[in-house]
């Protein structure tokens, strides 16, 4: 609790500096990050090998490791997205509108910072990265709590963030991290509001309802991912093939990997075959419906348990439905308002399913997988947001500022 209360104090007392520092200053932090990640790459890559030997020690499923492993391109992704927020424009200060009364009191909302903010995420410790450089460059502080499976490499990243920042104008502590892995700090944190402005949960379910459910500090609740993809009897099935199979295998423990695969039973019997053939080619483990079992028999009965799971592995659940009205309602059920894809060339069904299906985001014709705040031109994300209001989606540079109302009069008085 002392490391948790010092730190936060640290984060609240740094971020009166840097919501007033300037694009150039703020770049220029970034930038000393991309540095001192390409320097110390050697000892952040020893870090995170002791951490994916304890993983691998536990038996952690190998699509889960590959959310904690980094390597040299990883690392380089990462000095990238730090170049690629430095280009982005800086959302603070921005007049989103202004208008003028008839009495002369001029009235615009300006963009500005929301404040210091707290992150709770499991494995994946380019999160560490992704987050900071995005709470730098829209002014807000960061508290950091990541998992124990990673501890090791965050650290090493986080002190060659800390380095970089001695190195500027922006306060070392507007980045703090929790080193002590103890699960109860996580309800301390949540309920820090003299503190935080926001809290963050990036992980499983369980984190994420558990931040939901029990904190008083404003939560960006971030989503899991039960993705669907739906063959429409019109799609081109030659095409369709390596949209569902980037979908599902290029990152299977990621939230934007499909899940589920509903087919048209008019193209059933002619794609089911092809499909699970490919997938099984890549180590997927496909699971049918009853329909879907009628026409490739040698598959795991899906049960009503595997509809609403997210897997974060080389498993795949088909359904055969009758049309995309049926595909539309099996995902309306246990869609968790991720990402939903429809494969088709007919114009009325992608209009259709675009319009009633409600996710952070819907794709005619393309893989889930593009939902990510790199892909979207953001550089990076602090998460994807599957709620309605405030911020939806991957969650960039703009998603991390609220805005005031700045009132300019010449000494009105109201009537």
């Amino acid at each position: 609790m002392d490391e948790l209360l010092e730190k936060a104090k640290k984060v609240r007392e740094a971020w009166d500096v840097l919501r007033n520092a300037t694009t150039r200053e703020k770049n220029k932090a970034i930038k000393k990050i991309a540095e001192k990640l390409d320097e110390r790459r050697k000892e952040i890559l020893e870090a995170n090998r002791i951490d994916v030997e304890k993983a691998r020690e536990r038996g952690v499923k190998e699509s889960l490791v590959d959310r904690l492993a980094l390597n040299y391109k990883r690392i380089d992704e990462m000095i990238k997205a730090c170049e690629t927020v430095i280009g982005l424009k800086d959302p603070v200060g921005e007049v989103i509108d202004s208008w003028v009364r008839e009495d002369g009191l001029r009235i615009a909302r300006v963009r500005v910072p929301i404040g210091p903010i707290g992150i709770i995420y499991e494995s994946r410790p380019n999160v560490t990265v992704e987050t900071t450089i995005l709470a730098l460059k829209s002014g807000n502080t960061i508290l950091l709590r990541g998992g124990s499976d990673a501890l090791n490499s965050n650290k090493a990243i986080v002190s060659a963030i800390k380095e970089a920042l001695k190195e500027t104008e922006i306060p070392e502590s507007s980045v703090e991290f929790i080193e002590n892995t103890d699960r109860s700090l996580v309800l301390e944190m949540i309920r820090l509001r003299e503190y935080l402005s926001l809290v963050i949960p990036r992980g499983g379910y369980g984190l994420i309802s558990f931040v939901r459910d029990n904190a008083t500090v404003p939560v960006l609740e971030t989503g899991v991912g039960n993705c669907h993809i739906f063959v429409d009897e019109s799609a081109d099935l030659k095409k369709a093939v390596p949209v569902i199979i980037n979908a599902k295998t290029q990152r299977p423990g990621t939230c934007n990997a499909a899940e589920k695969l509903l087919v048209h039973e008019k193209i059933a019997k002619e794609f089911l075959p092809v499909i699970v053939e490919e997938l099984r080619k890549h180590g997927v483990e496909v699971r049918g419906c009853e329909k879907t079992r009628e026409i490739v028999p040698d598959m795991v009965p899906a049960t009503e348990e595997d509809w609403p799971t997210e897997y974060l592995d080389l498993i795949i659940a088909i359904k055969v439905v009758r049309d995309v009205d049926e595909a539309i309602e099996h995902i309306k059920k246990y869609s968790t308002g991720h990402s939903e894809s429809i494969l088709t060339e007919n114009y009325s069904n992608a209009k259709k399913f675009v319009s009633e299906i409600d996710a952070a985001a819907v794709y005619v014709n393309a893989s889930t997988r593009f939902t990510d705040g790199g892909q979207f031109g953001f550089g990076a994300e602090i998460g994807i947001s599957t709620q309605r209001f405030h911020a939806r989606g991957p969650v960039g540079l703009r998603e991390l500022t609220t805005y005031k109302f700045v009132v300019l009069g010449n000494y009105h008085v109201r009537e």
